[in-house]
């Protein structure tokens, strides 16, 4: 299979490199060129543009920050996107959003499928991340093998919408998760512990969290490269607290989180590691 992926970072690079390895034939379009060189570099195809990449694949899949960064790149497309053509896109954003640009490409003969992820880049990379998909359900049979070669797991939850729903629910969990350990290991040390040695007993303790693994030696060494940043993570809050508001759903923790995040983002973290949420405890959250 033929696959053109627009949006090369953190997750769309990862996702690149699985199928390259798996035998796909993947092309790609990215607004930093540089992005666009490693994939060629590992064996992909450059496209000048997201519509000249839609022209010339009938799967495009999508890794963007936003999902109205989602609607302009569709928008950019439409006039490309032939009809039995698949949209797979893997950006979180509103569900209301998704289903909107499923009814839209659905008037033009194009199927569109929400497929978000669980999990970092570098578990992308590894394949131990895992897919919630919404949609029409022939049109994820139709993708099952592609997802089985990037995932681990493979949920569908759905007409579209669905997923982005769950995607939110997991996010919210994962995001507190990440907070209260960044407090905790504040904690610690505000109490004379070592970080490293209260790490090590947490991961044994009834308080354990697979968090723990993926972000807790980040956090003790202050090691921030990104995995999944920071500043995206705030985005998807933002959205949750949004739909909470709609819903009436009581969500008191998530606005706290909400502060927390942009208090790091403010503090210049945005762009690093989500595990640098520990920096909006840590010396009044400046560098």
């Amino acid at each position: 299979m033929h696959i053109g992926i627009v949006g090369l970072g953190l997750v769309g690079s990862a996702l690149s490199a699985r199928l390259l390895a798996a035998g796909y034939r993947v092309s790609g379009f990215d607004i930093a060129p540089g992005q666009v060189a490693r994939l060629v570099e590992a064996g992909g195809e450059a496209r000048a543009s997201a519509a000249d990449l839609a022209a010339a694949e009938q799967v495009v899949l999508l890794s963007l920050p936003t999902l109205s960064i989602s609607a302009a790149v569709i928008d950019r497309m439409l006039d490309a996107l032939r009809p039995g053509a698949t949209v797979i896109d893997t950006t979180t954003g509103s569900p209301e959003e998704s289903a909107a640009l499923c009814a839209m490409l659905a008037g033009r003969g194009v199927d569109y499928l929400e497929a978000l992820i669980g999990g970092s880049s570098s578990q992308v990379r590894a394949g131990d991340a895992m897919l919630m998909c919404g949609g029409a359900q022939t049109v994820y049979e139709r993708c099952r093998p592609l997802f089985h070669t990037c995932f681990r797991d493979l949920f569908y939850l759905g007409d579209c919408g669905q997923a982005a729903r769950m995607k939110l629910v997991l996010n919210l969990i994962l995001g507190l998760n990440r907070a209260v350990l960044a407090e905790g290991l504040c904690f610690a040390e505000a109490c004379g512990l070592d970080a490293a040695r209260a790490l090590e007993i947490l991961k044994v303790s009834p308080a354990y969290s697979r968090v723990m693994d993926t972000k807790g030696s980040r956090m003790v060494e202050s090691r921030f490269e990104p995995e999944a940043r920071l500043a995206q993570h705030l985005k998807d809050v933002r959205v949750i607290l949004d739909l909470g508001a709609r819903t009436g759903a009581k969500l008191p923790l998530s606005a706290l989180h909400r502060e927390l995040l942009e208090e790091a983002e403010r503090a210049g973290y945005g762009g690093a590691d989500n595990s640098a949420v520990i920096c909006a405890y840590r010396n009044g959250g400046t560098r």
